[in-house]
């Protein structure tokens, strides 16, 4: 589920105590609960920000929370894809949906679907004409 922009700026007042609109080192180990006086932790928290900083000025800009936010939620997206990519996967065909594999799948799903019908939906999304659906050709189908 993609956050709508109050909720980045929510985030973005949490750890902005100031409310000058950048998040600074000090305000992300504080609000971390990291504990003061620990140079090594104060380095670790320097080194994200500086990582996370696309303007170099030091801080953490509420477009830099959005864009690391936005990557979290499509690298989660990307997980919940190969997740459900396994469940399909044909176990004899590695790394391939067969039309087997989406019947059986889909008779444990409570959907009944012969043999032909799994060949024409695997049909609609195969990219290079194969019979199978590879990872990639899975994702194009789960996107539309």
């Amino acid at each position: 589920m993609k956050m709508a922009k109050r909720d980045y700026e929510r985030v973005m007042k949490y750890f902005d105590e100031d409310g000058d609109g950048k998040i600074s080192p000090w305000e992300l180990r504080k609000k971390l609960g990291m504990m003061e006086g620990e140079e090594s932790v104060m380095k670790d928290v320097e080194l994200l920000v500086e990582e996370l900083d696309s303007d170099g000025d030091g801080f953490v800009s509420l477009e830099d929370l959005v864009k690391l936010m936005e990557e979290a939620e499509e690298e989660e997206k990307m997980r919940d894809l190969e997740d459900a990519f396994e469940m399909y996967n044909d176990s004899q065909m590695l790394g391939f949906i067969t039309p087997n594999s989406l019947q059986t799948m889909l008779s444990r799903l409570g959907e009944s679907k012969s043999i032909h019908q799994c060949k024409s939906m695997i049909h609609h999304f195969d990219l290079n004409g194969d019979g199978l659906l590879s990872f990639h050709e899975f994702t194009v189908m789960m996107m539309h």
